[in-house]
């Protein structure tokens, strides 16, 4: 039986990911932080020493994208050397290693969805941070790295986008939602299921986009939460990033292209709005709404 090892396992996708998982019956060890912290070299090299997993999953990251801008050698000791760390311990041991990362390796400026090959430019911190993780596990493991670039997700775990919107549509009479970027929203438990699926897989190593099919704006995808919820969605109002400065650059142009995984025989992640009606009722109940929760499932 394939043995796997979850880092960061207390995060949104690493609980997606052990719950389904353990409930496939594989045979899984998920560490948080505090029991693995990954920029110690020595504990991350003892740990797969002595788990002796198949497949690493690295759920372990620095997220906050704001505070990297300030932060940036402390989200480059977990998003860069961290993930080396990792994989350096995979190469020595025999793992494969699965490393997801993040659309903000790119510039964010184009207009048509970028291939997995496409350069990459980021303009944030927390990007050049993510940029070194993947540079480090495709150098280390060139035979067995596999880099999972996901954006916007969302999930019953952890505070995320969609959980907010439902927060605000109880409390607030309008809500104004930048229209001006483009992306995919992309459920957690879509992106455990493509990792497994990889996993189990003869897949070649590298890149792969492991986002939604389809594409929106932070707008619409508010609306279609409120429309869920049986609100009113005109109470979501535009505005752009520019009068919601924030101090990490946001993408304008975050569609990511899904190619490699038809060179590989496999199926990319469903279109945004089915997974977000698929995922809907446990994020509502996550929030207390039962009752719509219930009217949903």
């Amino acid at each position: 039986m394939t043995r796997w090892l979850v880092t960061g396992a207390a995060g949104m996708l690493g609980q997606d990911l052990m719950t389904l998982l353990a409930g496939s019956g594989a045979d899984v060890t998920g560490l948080d932080r505090s029991a693995l912290d990954i920029t110690d070299q020595a504990a991350t090299e003892q740990a797969v020493r002595d788990l002796r997993p198949d497949v690493v999953v690295n759920c372990a990251a620095w997220t906050a994208v704001d505070d990297a801008e300030s932060h940036e050698a402390q989200a480059l000791a977990v998003n860069g050397d961290g993930a080396a760390n990792l994989a350096a311990a995979c190469a020595e041991h025999g793992a494969r290693l699965m490393q997801p990362s993040t659309d903000y390796v790119f510039d964010g400026t184009g207009t048509r969805p970028y291939p997995e090959d496409h350069p990459t430019a980021p303009r944030s911190a927390y990007g050049r941070t993510k940029l070194a993780g993947e540079q480090a596990v495709l150098r280390l493991l060139p035979d067995s790295g596999y880099v999972l670039r996901t954006a916007w997700l969302y999930g019953a775990h952890g505070p995320n986008f969609v959980r907010t919107m439902i927060r605000l549509e109880a409390s607030k009479d309008t809500v104004a939602v930048v229209n001006d970027q483009h992306g995919q929203p992309t459920w957690t438990a879509d992106v455990a299921r493509q990792i497994v699926m990889l996993a189990r897989s003869d897949a070649p190593p590298g890149v792969y986009h492991a986002t939604s099919s389809g594409a929106t704006t932070w707008m619409e995808l508010a609306r279609e939460v409120f429309r869920l919820l049986g609100a009113d969605d005109a109470r979501v109002t535009p505005t752009t990033s520019d009068e919601l400065a924030r101090p990490a650059p946001r993408p304008a142009y975050s569609v990511l292209g899904h190619a490699r995984w038809a060179s590989a025989g496999l199926q990319p992640l469903p279109d945004w709005r089915a997974s977000l009606h698929a995922s809907f009722p446990s994020i509502a109940a996550a929030e207390g709404r039962q009752q719509v929760a219930s009217n949903l499932s």
